[in-house]
C-alpha cells in the first residue's frame, strides 16, 4: 500500500522539475510513495523531463497531461483523483517549497486524531518580493475578517491531508487557496508548521496582482456561502442485535 501520494501541478516548469523530483525522492527515501504530476498544458517539455528523471527514482511517477491549461486547482484535483496513497502531499512545482520539510509535516500528521485534517506549512521567512509579500499580508487580513480563517499562511503550497479528506472537499477553480477553511467546514482540524521557503530560481510566476485580487474576492464570497450553508452531522449508530 502506498503511504504518500505527492501531487504536483506543473506548467512550463521544465527547468525546475528534475531537481524537485530528486529532492522529493531524497525526502521520502524511507517511505512508500508515488508522485502524480499533472502537466497543465505546458508549452515546454515539463512532462518529458519528469519522466526522464523518474527512471532513477524509488517511487512510482505518473505524468498526466491537460491538453490545455485548466489552472492549479484543476491540476491538483486531477492528480488527487489518480492517486493511490493514504495521504496526499501537495507541493508547488516551482521549487519554492522545500521537500525536505515533508517529514516535519508527516510527524504532525501522525499526531492528528481527527478523521479529517490538514497540516499546512507556514513560510515564516518568505523569499518573495516585497510587493508580493504585501499583497499576501492584505489578502490574509481580508480572509481573516470575512472567513474567520486563523491559518497564518493559507497561501503555502506545502500540505499533507488524508486522500479521503481531499476528495470530499468541494471542487471549484482556485479552491486550492482555501483548503484549510474547507477542511474546517467539514469538521476537520488544521495545524500549521514552520517550513522553509526558497526563491524561485527558474521560470516565471503564473500569478499577478490583478488575477490574485479580483479572483480572490469572488472566491471568498463563494467560500463564505459554502461555509454558511454547510451542516456538520454527528452520527449515532443503532444496530439491530437480533
Amino acid at each position: 500500500m502506498i503511504e504518500f501520494s505527492v501531487i504536483l501541478p506543473a506548467k512550463d516548469e521544465s527547468e525546475n522539475i528534475a531537481t524537485l523530483l530528486q529532492e522529493i525522492d531524497t525526502a521520502l527515501a524511507e517511505q512508500s510513495y508515488e508522485v502524480v504530476l499533472v502537466d497543465d498544458g505546458s508549452s515546454d517539455d515539463t512532462g518529458q523531463q519528469a519522466l526522464k528523471t523518474a527512471e532513477a527514482m524509488q517511487g512510482k511517477v505518473t505524468v498526466i497531461r491537460h491538453q490545455r491549461s485548466c489552472g492549479q486547482s484543476t491540476a491538483l484535483y486531477t492528480a488527487a483523483r489518480h492517486s493511490e496513497g493514504r495521504f496526499i502531499v501537495v507541493l508547488d512545482a516551482d521549487g519554492q517549497n522545500d521537500p525536505a520539510d515533508i517529514p516535519l509535516l508527516k510527524q504532525q500528521a501522525e499526531l492528528m486524531t481527527s478523521e479529517n485534517f490538514c497540516v499546512i506549512g507556514h513560510r515564516h521567512q518568505r523569499k518573495d518580493t516585497a510587493w508580493k509579500r504585501f499583497q499576501s499580508k492584505v489578502a490574509r487580513k481580508v480572509r481573516l475578517w470575512l472567513l474567520k480563517d486563523d491559518t497564518p499562511d493559507t497561501g503555502c503550497g506545502l500540505k499533507i491531508l488524508p486522500r479521503t479528506t481531499y476528495l470530499q472537499l468541494p471542487y471549484f477553480h482556485h479552491m486550492h487557496r482555501f483548503v484549510p477553511v474547507l477542511v474546517r467546514r467539514m469538521g476537520g482540524t488544521v495545524r500549521s508548521v514552520h517550513v522553509n521557503h526558497r526563491p524561485r530560481l527558474q521560470g516565471q510566476s503564473k500569478y499577478n496582482a490583478w488575477n490574485r485580487t479580483w479572483a480572490g474576492l469572488l472566491d471568498i464570497m463563494g467560500v463564505m456561502w459554502l461555509v454558511y450553508r454547510s451542516r456538520q452531522v454527528s452520527i449515532e449508530r443503532m444496530d439491530d442485535n437480533r
